[in-house]
């Protein structure tokens, strides 16, 4: 195994998931403020699951997501 490939390829994914994510977050609040079925003020819980079939991992994070 390539470490540096390894790692830069892990890199590139997680970059790749943060950028799309932060993308979809940010039109999704969009969307409810103007609906109106979310307040400017509103704390989101939010939980993100990383799969990776292929290592039988399955990994569940959860934050929260505030607009205040």
């Amino acid at each position: 195994m390539n470490e540096e490939n390894f790692n830069l390829s892990i890199r590139k994914y997680l970059k790749m998931v943060g950028v799309s994510s932060q993308r979809d977050i940010e039109q999704a609040v969009a969307k409810a403020l103007a609906a109106g079925t979310i307040q400017g003020d509103a704390n989101l819980p939010a939980t993100m699951t990383l799969e990776i079939p292929g290592l039988n991992l399955k990994v569940k994070f959860d934050g929260e997501i505030r607009l205040d």
